[in-house]
């Protein structure tokens, strides 16, 4: 089969690899009809150093079952099924809890023998635990939304729930990317009435108001700080939701917050510390949450959304390639061509 590997920064190749087979009893292998690019592939893009073998990519899928393993009991060949970006068992202390991405037994695609989502097939591990069937059909136009509750809507709606959003707090939303949009709508369907959008892309804004956003600052740094608190009588918002990972982002977190407010992160830190003192975090009350979403715990959730079409999360895929043009979709998204790029 077709499969996407990365060598090193920049340089991204599809190649052919040997087909997904059943490993453990609990396995399934699913073709992949819907993947995508998302905004963390853009870090290794620009800084994984070179591996002569190759790193297989991605991590968000949805697809039909193909084959299971003889203890999977929940999903059957010729389902259709979503893949969130983690894969878990669904029984352990932590799933129980609603935290997949801790699974005492899982992990994450791309890793320990578990290949990536940018192929035409993935061996799936604890498919009971990992897949959710969603009944609709292979060439479902609701493909683009559906395959966002693979990553990025549950990991906005994270962000927002972390945060504590609800209709008494004012919401600032840090980055104009995919995840940064998608946390816009679901601020706005946790309640928030002030939505303050930092974002200096007008197409991405634009689709950020359309989702739920009241204000837009383009301003970054010092500026748009100041236009934040400006625009919120000085004291900043109750929430902040960064959606970026850069340093500047969690700086600019810290300055339009509220004093007893909460920045909640789900931009994939790309530094290994950040400011907690006196004056960022201790002195003002603020507290810091966030992390990687179980975007599992969230899929029947929002689900419902979806299929009815009272939500379309599937408006931040702005381009489409095929398997064998997602280098090409790599580098539309690295220079800010595409917003995120689907890949059928």
């Amino acid at each position: 089969m077709r499969a996407t590997y990365m060598y090193s920064a920049g340089d991204v190749r599809v190649i052919d690899v040997p087909d997904p087979v059943i490993q453990q009893r609990t396995d399934a292998v699913v073709r992949v009809t819907g993947s995508c690019i998302c905004g963390s592939d853009l870090h290794p893009f620009h800084n994984l150093p070179a591996l002569p073998g190759g790193k297989s990519m991605g991590h968000e899928f949805v697809g039909v079952v193909e084959d299971i393993g003889a203890d999977v009991a929940t999903v059957r060949k010729g389902d259709f099924v979503i893949a969130p970006f983690a894969w878990s068992d669904g029984t352990c202390d932590f799933c129980q809890e609603d935290l997949q991405t801790s699974c005492r037994h899982g992990g994450f695609w791309n890793a320990n023998g578990v290949y990536g989502g940018q192929a035409e097939a993935v061996r799936v591990p604890l498919a009971d635990g990992t897949l959710v069937r969603v009944p609709v059909g292979e060439d479902s136009e609701l493909l683009p939304s559906l395959l966002t509750l693979s990553d990025v809507y549950g990991t906005g709606y994270h962000a927002a729930l972390k945060g504590g959003v609800d209709e008494r707090t004012s919401v600032t939303v840090i980055g104009d990317g995919a995840v940064g949009l998608l946390a816009v709508l679901s601020a706005r369907q946790l309640g928030a009435q002030r939505i303050i959008l930092m974002g200096r892309h007008k197409k991405r804004t634009d689709l950020g108001v359309e989702f739920g956003a009241t204000d837009v600052v383009a301003e970054r740094g010092e500026e748009g700080i100041a236009k934040v608190r400006e625009l919120t009588g000085g004291d900043g918002t109750h929430v902040v939701l960064e959606a970026v990972g850069h340093m500047p982002a969690y700086e600019q977190a810290i300055g339009v917050v509220r004093p007893g407010g909460v920045i909640s992160r789900v931009g994939v830190p790309q530094y290994l510390d950040a400011p907690v003192g006196f004056s960022s975090l201790f002195g003002p009350n603020i507290t810091l949450t966030g992390g990687p979403a179980p975007a599992r715990a969230y899929i029947e959730r929002l689900l419902p959304g979806v299929l009815s079409g009272k939500v379309n999360p599937g408006k931040v895929f702005d381009q489409t390639v095929t398997l064998d043009q997602v280098p090409d979709g790599y580098r539309a998204m690295d220079n800010r061509d595409a917003l995120k790029v689907l890949i059928r």
